[in-house]
C-alpha cells in the first residue's frame, strides 16, 4: 500500500515538473516565436523605454504643479488647538494677582486668508505652470519620436545585415563550387596547382566574411533589443518584408516639408511653450512691484482653570468658557513694497534674461529643424543617385565577372585575376545593399517630418 502511494506521489511530481518545464519553455520562447514587424518594435520601445518613462514623469510633475497653481487661488483655511499645564507663579485670572499654583489652559482657533490682489502674480503663475506642463508634454513626444526613428534605423540595419549574410553565403557557395572545378582542372593538367591554392585562399577569405556578416547581424539584433529594453536572452525574429524602391524619388520641396513640420514637430511646440512660460515668469516678476491686498479672518476661544464662576466660586465649566470666550477677527492686509535691497529689480532682470534666452532657444529649434530637413532632403537625393549608380555598376561587374569566370575555367585567366574580379563583385553587391537601406531610411526621415507614421508598408511589394 505504501509503495502504491509512493508511486502515485512520484507520478504527480513528474507531471508537475513536466508542466512547469513546459510553461517555462513556452514563456521563454514567446519572443522567439513572434515575428516582429517594424510597428511591433516601435510599440514595444514606446511602452518600455526608460527615457520615455522618465519624460512622462516630467509631464506628471508638470501636471501636479499646474493643479497646485490653480488651487493657490483659493482661500486658505486652518485650525489649531492647544492645551497647556503650568506650575509655579502665575496670574490668577479671577483676581489678577500672582499666585503659586498649578494651572491648565486650552486654546482653539480657526483662521482663513485670501489674497485679493497682488499684481496678478497668482494668475500669471497659473498660466506659467500650464505652459511648463504643455512644454514637458511635447518634450516627451519628442523623446518618443527620437526613439521611434532609432528603432527604424536599427530595424533597417538588421534587414541590411541579413541580406549581407545571404550574399556572403551565396558567394561562399559559388567559390566552393569553383574550388571543386579548379581541383578537377588541376588534376587534369589544364591549370597549375597555384590556381587551386589561390581559389582555396579566396574560399577561406569568404568564410571569414560570412562570420563577420553574422557577427554584424547579431550586433544589430543586440542594438535593437537594448533599445526595446529586452535582455539579450530574448531571441526575437523580425519580419523581412519584400521591399521595392521607387524608380524616381517623388519628394515635396524643402520649404513645403519645413512648413508642414513647423506645425507638427513637438520640439517646436515645446520651445514655444517654454518661451510662453518665460514670458509669464516675467509678468510674475513685474507683479512683485505691485501692492498686495489681502483679507484675513479668524475665530477663537479658550478655557482656563483659573477662571471661576462668580456665583459658586468654582472653576467655570468648560462649555460655558468656550461659549463665553469666543472672539472673531476680520482684517484687511495691505503690503506696499518700497525697498527690499534691489531684490525685485534683480528678479525682473533675471526674468528678462530668461525670456530672451527662451526666445533664442525657439529660434535655434526652428533653425535646427530647417537644417535637419535640408540635410535629410539632400541626403535622400544623394542616396538615390548613389543607389542608381551602384545598380549600374553592379550590373556591369556581374557581366564582367561572368566573362572572367568563363575565361578562368578554360585557363585563359589566372586565379589572381579571377579573385580580383570576384571581390569587386562582392563589394559592389554590399555597396548596393548599403545604398538601398540608406535610401530607405532617408525616405522614412522625410516621411517623419511630414507627420506620417513610420512604417515600411508603402515600400512593401504586394
Amino acid at each position: 500500500m505504501k509503495t502504491h502511494n509512493h508511486q502515485h506521489q512520484t507520478g504527480i511530481w513528474n507531471v508537475y515538473l513536466l508542466v512547469s518545464l513546459t510553461l517555462l519553455f513556452v514563456s521563454g520562447g514567446l519572443y522567439a516565436q513572434k515575428v516582429w514587424t517594424l510597428e511591433d518594435c516601435i510599440k514595444q520601445a514606446l511602452e518600455n523605454n526608460i527615457r520615455i518613462k522618465q519624460s512622462k514623469l516630467d509631464v506628471s510633475s508638470g501636471e501636479v504643479n499646474m493643479l497646485q497653481s490653480k488651487l493657490d487661488l483659493l482661500p486658505s483655511l486652518n485650525a489649531s488647538a492647544s492645551h497647556s499645564y503650568g506650575w509655579g507663579r502665575s496670574i490668577d485670572l479671577a483676581t489678577y494677582k500672582y499666585v503659586d499654583q498649578q494651572t491648565q489652559q486650552s486654546y482653539f482657533n480657526i483662521s482663513s486668508d485670501v489674497t485679493l490682489f497682488n499684481g496678478f502674480q497668482k494668475m500669471n503663475t497659473m498660466k506659467q505652470r500650464r505652459a511648463e506642463y504643455l512644454a514637458a508634454r511635447y518634450n516627451s513626444d519628442k523623446v518618443s519620436n527620437d526613439i521611434a526613428l532609432a528603432v527604424a534605423g536599427y530595424y533597417l540595419q538588421i534587414l541590411f545585415s541579413q541580406e549581407l549574410v545571404t550574399n556572403s553565403q551565396s558567394q561562399l557557395e559559388i567559390t566552393a563550387q569553383q574550388v571543386e572545378r579548379t581541383r578537377k582542372l588541376v588534376e587534369a593538367g589544364t591549370l597549375a596547382k597555384g590556381s587551386l591554392l589561390e581559389i582555396q585562399a579566396q574560399l577561406a577569405n569568404e568564410e571569414v566574411n560570412l562570420v563577420q556578416a553574422k557577427n554584424q547581424l547579431n550586433l544589430s539584433y543586440l542594438d535593437l533589443l537594448q533599445l526595446l529594453e529586452l535582455s539579450s536572452d530574448n531571441e526575437i525574429r523580425i519580419d523581412v518584408p519584400s521591399l521595392r524602391l521607387p524608380e524616381t524619388p517623388s519628394l515635396l520641396p524643402v520649404q513645403s516639408i519645413y512648413n508642414t513640420a513647423l506645425g507638427l514637430m513637438p520640439e517646436i511646440k515645446s520651445a514655444e511653450y517654454y518661451t510662453e512660460s518665460s514670458r509669464r515668469a516675467l509678468a510674475v516678476a513685474k507683479g512683485s512691484r505691485s501692492p498686495s491686498l489681502g483679507l484675513q479672518g479668524g475665530f477663537g476661544t479658550n478655557y482656563s482653570d483659573q477662571i471661576l464662576d462668580i456665583t459658586s466660586g468654582d472653576v467655570k465649566p468648560f462649555d460655558d468658557q468656550v461659549r463665553d470666550n469666543k472672539s472673531t477677527t476680520l482684517a484687511i492686509r495691505l503690503s506696499i513694497p518700497i525697498f527690499n535691497g534691489y531684490q525685485v529689480n534683480s528678479y525682473i532682470n533675471r526674468s528678462k534674461i530668461n525670456l530672451e534666452n527662451a526666445s533664442y532657444n525657439l529660434d535655434l529649434a526652428r533653425n535646427t529643424l530647417r537644417k535637419n530637413i535640408e540635410s535629410a532632403y539632400t541626403d535622400a537625393l544623394a542616396a538615390y543617385a548613389s543607389y542608381s549608380a551602384r545598380q549600374k555598376s553592379l550590373s556591369s561587374l556581374r557581366e564582367s565577372f561572368k566573362y572572367t569566370e568563363e575565361k578562368f575555367n578554360v585557363g585563359m585567366v589566372n586565379a589572381i585575376d579571377y579573385n580580383v574580379a570576384k571581390n569587386q563583385l562582392s563589394r559592389a553587391e554590399s555597396d548596393l545593399l548599403s545604398g538601398k537601406y540608406d535610401y530607405i531610411f532617408k525616405l522614412k526621415i522625410l516621411d517623419f517630418y511630414l507627420g506620417r507614421t513610420i512604417s515600411l508598408q508603402d515600400l512593401t511589394q504586394n
